[in-house]
């Protein structure tokens, strides 16, 4: 009796410390910087083609500005930028990282008060290359704060700064979404002018821009190697920019199993993305309305993905990485089997609630998990930056180029078979994940950081 009730105590202390480690100063800036980073997106996407929608731009053109955020999938190809030079005055001041946060937030302020100084009918042109510089100012921030976040926090602590920067991330979102729009529609309410409240709406997303730039303020600068002391920042600075990029690809090539580990980044995500590209037509397409759509892929969604994020970062706190990543790949796999007794249940309410809380919250622990396993790959902190946005970029190519032959696969199986095929889509990366176990990959990972 002894024996167990001790065992129990354990239980219980390793679940409250993987709990009070969000409290922990370090993983509170991560949120906050969270929001920060997800503050801009909607700004140059959903936020604007609602705006342009209400002042008549045809549906041509709205749909070319989804190329304006092409920065957030090529970022990769400037992060060494952010490696390898210093911000004057603001890096000297305040260190190589929080320089160049301050930085990219005040130009990212900036930038979405000059978008929301334009007229969409006006100056159509004008306002694609105002939400590209919103954009690129954005994917410049989250270059940076990636890099913050991998070298402030321990890799106990990964899992769950990212978990609290998922949740604020999509609290970002939802301000600069739902948020700017409510407010747009009060000040015309109150009686502003129709052509000044959306410049009001897009100054009132910079203001929250302070959000992140507090954080970054309060933060504690990642201590950074020899290589980046001032001492070794000087010299010709494309020069740097180039050594550091190459430095930062031949670093990661020349590991143990490197392209192994390469392609395991790009398919473990996959059977997640394959199915998930393609939710909002099957729920559409078996005859759910858009108010259900709204609210239960939506809404129930948002809230079973910020839950699912905190869940996965105690796992991860709790768990060796290795079998959080076996226990999230499962559950990714298994998530797509639900959708198959969706298709046979059909129209039914209660089961899509239950499909969609099953499917968001899955993710979102997969997610959690996958990104602690790439910020421990990230170890050689002369690199953080580049690596990072490089295996984010590989990362994304499961849900872009891989996942984009997925429609007609459900044509020509059908709802129920395409999402078992989507399951099925998860065995190569767990093969990987077995191969890369045994060759003491994990092992090795936990032991550098």
């Amino acid at each position: 009796m002894a024996e167990i009730a001790r065992e129990q105590a354990t239980r219980e202390q390793t679940f409250l410390s993987a709990l009070a480690v969000y409290l922990r100063p370090r993983v509170l800036i991560i949120l906050l910087l969270g929001f920060s980073s997800g503050l801009p997106l909607a700004l140059s996407g959903g936020t604007l083609a609602i705006w342009m929608t209400e002042r008549g731009v045809d549906l041509g053109t709205i749909g070319l500005f989804s190329l304006v955020g092409l920065p957030y999938t090529i970022k990769f190809l400037w992060a060494p930028v952010v490696d390898a030079l210093n911000v004057p005055f603001l890096s000297r001041a305040l260190g190589r990282r929080r320089g160049w946060l301050v930085f990219s937030q005040l130009v990212l302020a900036a930038t979405i008060v000059f978008l929301g100084t334009l007229d969409p009918v006006a100056s159509p042109f004008a306002v694609a290359f105002g939400a590209l510089l919103v954009a690129s100012a954005s994917a410049t921030q989250d270059i940076v704060i990636d890099a913050f976040r991998v070298e402030s926090l321990d890799t106990s602590e990964q899992a769950a700064g990212m978990a609290s920067y998922v949740f604020a991330y999509r609290i970002g979102m939802l301000v600069s979404g739902a948020g700017v729009i409510a407010l747009v529609a009060w000040l015309e309410h109150i009686g502003v002018a129709r052509e000044q409240v959306w410049m009001w709406g897009y100054v009132a997303a910079a203001v929250f821009v302070a959000v992140g730039l507090g954080a970054a303020l309060l933060a504690r600068e990642p201590a950074a190697p020899a290589d980046v002391q001032p001492e070794a920042q000087k010299g010709n600075a494309i020069h740097r920019v180039f050594r550091t990029a190459f430095e930062a690809f031949r670093e990661f090539l020349t590991r143990d199993a490197a392209i192994l580990v390469l392609l395991f980044v790009v398919l473990f995500k996959f059977c997640d993305a394959f199915a998930g590209v393609l939710t909002g037509p099957f729920v559409i397409s078996i005859g759910f309305d858009k108010a259900a759509y709204a609210g239960i892929v939506k809404g129930v969604g948002l809230a079973a993905v910020l839950i699912g994020g905190i869940a996965g970062g105690v796992v991860a706190r709790a768990l060796p990485l290795v079998t959080s990543l076996w226990l999230a790949a499962f559950l990714q796999m298994a998530s797509n089997l639900v959708f198959v007794w969706q298709a046979w249940v059909g129209v039914n309410h209660a089961a899509l609630t239950a499909t969609i809380i099953v499917e968001n919250f899955t993710g979102a622990v997969g997610t959690v998990i996958f990104v602690a396993y790439l910020s421990a790959l990230c170890h050689e902190r002369m690199h953080t930056a580049t690596q990072f946005a490089l295996l984010t970029a590989l990362a994304a190519v499961g849900r872009t180029t891989l996942a984009s032959g997925g429609g007609f696969i459900a044509e020509s199986t059908g709802w129920g078979w395409f999402f078992f095929i989507t399951a099925l889509s998860a065995i190569p990366s767990l093969f990987l994940l077995a191969w890369l176990q045994a060759r003491g990959h994990f092992a090795t990972l936990e032991r550098k950081s």
